[in-house]
């Protein structure tokens, strides 16, 4: 695991904007993983600034989606199929057919996390994943003590994501569903590259533990440090817990160049 200790949000947006810009160049049509929320905010808002002033090609890139409310309609706004819509899609101008999205409206939803899970497969795999982080050290919404290899499947949101999520929905809870589809730790961590974003303060316990303490349930990120490519970048404010910060200050400023995110 490789940890990037940035300045602020925009600083660690602009670094793995370039990274997707990096894997386009070699990959055209890689399979990009996006997370929704408001964290990735300054990844999308930088490659989007990139694609406009011609420095990568996306014309053939395509995105697959994290995770989806269970019963939320397909077109309600804040349905993360319309949030990646009108957050990634759209800004990079690619179809709507290039994207890939588990279907949080079937009436079967096992039968939905399985045929998303083999879409996934039959596409090739997912060549770079971004991730964020929450409070607790879910990803996706692999909730504390989610199995580590787990696939996609429904899982019921804990009362505080939902809180956390509250803001999405007028800061109305009662608005928040209590379920989801989620691809599964087994699942993200069969991406080729995997990339989790995490600033401010309120991010740093969670940082910590999945970083610096055991592999565990628990806290699901820190199934990371099992994966070969993955690379955690923090704003100082989500690294102020760290206990090796200065050493991954110090491996990143020695970095070969040759070896890319």
């Amino acid at each position: 695991m490789e940890v990037v200790i940035v300045q602020d949000a925009k600083a660690g947006g602009e670094l793995i904007a370039e990274a997707i810009a990096d894997l386009l160049r070699r990959k055209p049509d890689a399979l990009l993983g996006v997370a929704t929320g408001s964290t990735p905010l300054p990844i999308y808002d930088a490659l989007t600034a990139k694609v406009r002033a011609g420095a990568v090609d996306v014309s053939r890139a395509r995105i697959a989606q994290l995770d989806e409310y269970v019963g939320l309609p397909a077109g309600h706004p804040e349905s993360y199929r319309s949030t990646v819509l009108r957050q990634v899609v759209e800004p990079l101008g690619l179809r709507e057919d290039s994207f890939l999205g588990p279907d949080g409206t079937a009436d079967d939803v096992q039968a939905a996390c399985e045929a998303y899970d083999r879409a996934l497969a039959e596409a090739g795999g997912v060549d770079l994943q971004i991730l964020g982080i929450g409070t607790d050290g879910h990803i996706g919404f692999n909730e504390p003590c989610s199995s580590l290899a787990s696939r996609t499947r429904i899982k019921t949101l804990t009362e505080q994501t939902r809180i956390d999520n509250a803001r999405f929905f007028e800061g109305d809870i009662d608005q928040v569903p209590h379920h989801v589809i989620t691809q599964g730790i087994g699942t993200i961590l069969e991406a080729r590259h995997l990339v989790l974003l995490a600033t401010g303060e309120g991010k740093a316990d969670a940082v910590a533990a999945t970083v610096e303490g055991p592999v565990a349930a628990l806290v699901p990120a820190s199934a990371l440090q099992l994966h070969p490519h993955a690379t955690v970048v923090v704003d100082e404010a989500a690294a102020s817990k760290l206990k090796l910060a200065d050493y991954f200050r110090h491996t990143y400023a020695n970095k070969p160049t040759w070896q890319g995110l």
